[in-house]
């Protein structure tokens, strides 16, 4: 784990929405490496769950409506290998904090979305972590996805949050958005902590974040063998996740 200096993460630097030319592939090739030390675990639900979680203040209102646009090929590739319950858990404006229920289907995951309104105000993963210790206590979460481009928390914290995930075998992918090295850093600390995964991207790249997602959410509903079966008959960066998928180290 890379330890941090001191306080040196304890707020944001650089402009937050000044965003890079595009991802590059040397930082595709590193999330999987990362994810190259995932050990997947047999799923004990009938159904798998997945926990959705964006970061809802005003910078992310763009990724936000990709990201609706998204949600449903998520459920599209799920259902060809078992059943996915996706909750969305999000943050915004002054402590704002909501979680769905346990949702089945793309259209009522999609109307929760579309009724989020993105709004000023501090991050709350250290909040969004501790939720999903909650959930993944009462009953089994495959895997966690969080997406957000800034960090205005303490780093520690966030770690001593983010170490049960691990303990309850709950990977959590950090999709990292822009270039802000503070929330890069300690997306990568989170995504380390609890065996998952980090990669950064941008709005040129919304297509390979799509493919990304739609693997997580196969993964989360069947499994490696799934996940494997998907990189065969879509190649590209999904066959490449695949490969290197559950290869713990």
């Amino acid at each position: 784990m890379i330890a941090p200096r001191p306080g040196a993460l304890a707020r944001m630097t650089g402009d937050r929405n000044k965003l890079p030319a595009r991802s590059t592939s040397a930082e595709v090739d590193a999330f999987l490496r990362d994810v190259a030390a995932i050990t997947p675990t047999n799923r004990t639900t009938a159904t798998g769950r997945l926990l959705f979680a964006m970061d809802a203040t005003a910078s992310r209102e763009p990724t936000w409506d990709r990201a609706c646009a998204i949600q449903s090929e998520m459920f599209t590739e799920a259902a060809r290998v078992g059943s996915l319950a996706v909750q969305l858990c999000h943050y915004s404006g002054f402590r704002g904090f909501e979680a769905t229920p346990w949702l089945t289907n793309s259209g009522a995951l999609l109307r929760h979305m579309s009724a989020v309104r993105c709004a000023a105000g501090m991050t709350q993963i250290e909040r969004v972590l501790r939720h999903a210790k909650t959930e993944a206590e009462r009953a089994r979460v495959n895997a966690m996805v969080f997406v957000g481009d800034c960090m205005e928390e303490d780093v520690d914290r966030l770690c001593a949050a983010a170490g049960p995930l691990r303990l309850l075998s709950v990977p959590v992918f950090m999709f990292h958005e822009g270039h802000d090295p503070v929330a890069g850093q300690a997306f990568h600390e989170v995504a380390t902590l609890t065996r998952g995964a980090c990669c950064r991207f941008d709005a040129s790249s919304a297509a390979e974040l799509r493919d990304l997602l739609r693997a997580v959410a196969v993964y989360a509903a069947g499994g490696r063998e799934s996940l494997e079966d998907l990189g065969r008959r879509e190649g590209g960066s999904i066959k490449l996740l695949a490969h290197s998928f559950g290869r713990g180290k």
